[in-house]
């Protein structure tokens, strides 16, 4: 029985490895898991060109108002960042010269009438005392020509009171518009000219973005465009291109570019800052993949696609333009591919993968 001993530890220390080994064998069989992999399916579209450009925020109509006539500016009703109304006061001057000629212009009317009345009264007298034979056909012509020319002279007195009158009222200088008054050149005191600019008044009810573009991207003047704020840059406003300069700025060599802004609102100010971002389409069909998506062994690059089988294949591509988180590919891929998008180093031609689609990039 003793001798035995050492036979039967023997079979039990086979026995042991034996199971030890068992589960081993087995793993090395199944094969590692399924790498999981986030896929994009690719999908072709007219390649679109993007540019955002830096403008500002400026009235579409902004005028610089002035006195009609000349005179003494009395007062100044209004600063620069007022906000004011149509038909507001800005300015005045002073009435007493303009009341003067008004006057004046009326007196003499009075007086001009006074004699058209004098005229027609001594026709009457002379037409009937040559009808019954007691002047001369000349004493009538003359009579009648003094009183053609008493009612000239009336008219003449009648158009100069109108005028006298308006140069007076032109002595206040209102807001023609609804609008913010953006600079003022005219002080209390100060003897001004007929049309000199006295207070610069821009119109609210229209605003633009003015941009410069350069003669390198002439063709976005085509585009369509939409316009952010600086101050609000989660808002978008559509822009339609208004007017373009014909020629270009001598200095900068860029083209002043006005964008109309329709559905502007309170919070859109004349002189912010805005991106005009403008977008054209281009004949060409890209592929739109995010750059992690690309695998280059020195060979040029390629992506990864997974087929229905679920193993990886690589494919070269064409790429049409890198972007700031994107490549375009021009060919390579078709339509409904599915290309890995992360983890593409990892990846081998054998190895069996797990699809997880890709949302967003």
């Amino acid at each position: 029985m003793p001798s035995l001993v050492p036979h039967l530890a023997a079979v039990i220390f086979v026995s042991a490895l034996a199971a030890c080994g068992e589960p081993s064998s087995q793993a090395a069989k199944a094969g590692p898991p399924p790498r999981p992999v986030l896929v994009k399916t690719v999908a072709y579209a007219d390649r679109v060109t993007e540019r955002s450009l830096v403008g500002t925020i400026r009235p579409r109509v902004e005028t610089d108002l002035g006195f009609r006539v000349a005179g003494k500016v009395a007062r100044r009703l209004v600063g620069v960042g007022d906000v004011v109304r149509g038909g507001q006061q800005l300015a005045s001057l002073d009435e007493v010269d303009l009341g003067l000629q008004t006057e004046q212009a009326e007196a003499e009317a009075r007086a001009a009438a006074a004699s058209l009345r004098q005229a027609e009264a001594d026709l009457v007298r002379t037409e009937s005392l040559t009808s019954k034979g007691y002047s001369a056909s000349a004493s009538l012509d003359r009579q009648q020509a003094v009183t053609e020319e008493a009612r000239g002279r009336l008219l003449r007195a009648e158009r100069a009171m109108t005028l006298a009158r308006n140069a007076r009222s032109y002595a206040v200088l209102t807001a023609d518009a609804d609008g913010v008054v953006t600079a003022t050149s005219i002080e209390p005191g100060q003897v001004v000219t007929a049309g000199q600019a006295a207070i610069r008044l821009a119109r609210t009810n229209e605003k633009e973005a003015v941009v410069s573009i350069p003669e390198s991207l002439l063709s976005l003047a085509k585009g369509r465009a939409a316009m952010t704020l600086w101050s609000n840059p989660g808002t978008r406003y559509e822009a339609k291109l208004r007017e373009f300069a014909p020629s270009a700025d001598p200095a900068t060599r860029t083209y002043l570019a006005r964008f109309s802004i329709p559905a502007a609102d309170e919070t859109v100010q004349i002189g912010m800052t805005a991106t005009v971002t403008i977008a054209v389409p281009d004949r060409e069909r890209v592929a739109r993949l995010p750059l992690s998506a690309l695998f280059n062994q020195g060979t040029g690059p390629a992506v990864w696609t997974v087929g229905t089988e679920g193993r990886p294949t690589l494919k070269p591509v064409d790429v049409a333009a890198y972007e700031a988180v994107e490549v375009l590919i021009g060919s390579g891929v078709e339509d409904g591919d599915r290309v890995v998008a992360l983890g593409v180093s990892k990846l081998d031609p054998g190895q069996i993968v797990r699809v997880i689609e890709a949302l967003q990039f």
